[in-house]
């Protein structure tokens, strides 16, 4: 087992990844001072899986264990869910003190977090990330959100968990259009941070998507370590943060505009692709990193190329640009790259060169 430390002062907390070890969270929770109630939050999909192991883990460290489910899929992270979860939280009577546990992929945490960082203004909540996405990315930071409309993440909170614990076993059950999923997250995390993490990612793309475990457990340990050293730096995503955006302006607009029958990571993917087409035209990735790229995205089994669009859809999209977080002033703001491993900040991509990348003439 290995494991990540967030340094963010009073905020920081531990990462521990490894096969085997969602057993020990139930132990791991009480060396760290908690006891007393404590909720799982999960779906549809991971409960019969995982909801078990975690909540015989927690009782056998002797807490009170409640199990709420919701339907599984992007669509149900909305307020109406989480006004459901309140409820239950109520009905349970959970205290300030009740730690809430979110058990699943990035859904899970996006929704069980937000509900953490709403309830009674503030409950001590825990990551337990089960999809390869979650633990190389939505389960690290403390971003915790719900979609409203085709406006993805746009009402949430920074409230970041107590504790991340990521069992690659876990991944041995994804189908695998989620691993392709998550690696889009591991692949834009290597292409904005660091060029040696590409290369490990170009030479050993086809063990992780084998599921080789001591692979996987090295992809996310490093993945990990990458995401912490940025979040410890911009915890609030006011500065050098913003660089995780990488893929997402595009993505987040066309994962939107599908009804999110996109899934997350495959919206990534064709954001990575169709922003590097912005970066190109205004001379900054070369011909051969942008490549790389693309044969890294194809190699995970993920998209390269925009969904036929009607012309509604095509104005939907760049209306949910438009919309984006990072839109400062009405200028939006893309994360580009000069080179793997070199991003910067540009907010002076013409809108007539957005939607001739993305659309043509």
């Amino acid at each position: 087992m290995k494991q990540i430390k967030v340094e963010l002062a009073d905020n920081s907390y531990e990462i521990k990844i490894g096969s085997g070890i969602l057993a020990h969270a139930g132990v791991w929770l009480k060396e760290l001072g908690f006891a007393g109630k404590a909720v799982i939050i999960t779906d549809s999909n991971v409960k019969p899986l995982y909801a078990g192991t975690l909540e015989k883990s927690l009782a056998g460290a002797g807490f009170n264990v409640n199990v709420f489910d919701v339907p599984a899929g992007e669509g149900h992270k909305t307020l109406q869910t989480a006004g459901r979860l309140y409820d239950k939280l109520a009905a349970s009577y959970a205290e300030r003190s009740t730690l809430i546990i979110a058990l699943g992929g990035g859904v899970i945490g996006d929704l069980a977090g937000f509900v953490s960082a709403t309830y009674m203004r503030g409950v001590p909540f825990i990551q337990v990330p089960t999809t390869l996405l979650a633990m190389v990315d939505s389960s690290i930071g403390g971003k915790t959100a719900v979609d409203r409309g085709k406006m993805k993440n746009i009402i949430g909170a920074f409230y970041q968990p107590k504790l991340v614990v990521a069992d690659i076993d876990a991944l041995k059950t994804l189908p695998q259009v989620e691993l392709s999923n998550g690696m889009a997250e591991a692949i834009k995390m290597a292409a904005v941070s660091d060029s040696a993490f590409f290369r490990f990612l170009e030479d050993m793309i086809d063990k992780a998507m084998s599921l080789d475990s001591a692979v996987l457990e090295r992809l996310v340990l490093e993945n990990a370590a990458q995401k912490a050293r940025v979040v410890k730096a911009d915890e609030k995503e006011t500065g050098i943060r913003v660089i995780l955006n990488y893929g997402h302006t595009v993505g987040h607009a066309v994962e939107a505009v599908s009804d999110f029958t996109l899934k997350h990571g495959q919206a990534v993917a064709i954001g990575m692709i169709e922003e590097n087409k912005i970066a190109r035209r205004l001379g900054l990735i070369s011909e051969i990193d942008s490549g790389r790229i693309m044969n890294l995205v194809k190699a995970a089994g993920l998209p390269v190329i925009m969904p036929q669009l009607n012309a509604e859809e095509k104005t939907d999209v760049l209306e949910v640009v438009k919309h984006d977080k990072k839109v400062i002033n009405d200028k939006v703001r893309f994360v580009l790259l000069k080179a793997i491993g070199k991003p910067v900040i540009r907010d002076d991509v013409a809108p007539e060169l957005i939607k001739e990348v993305l659309f043509g003439r």
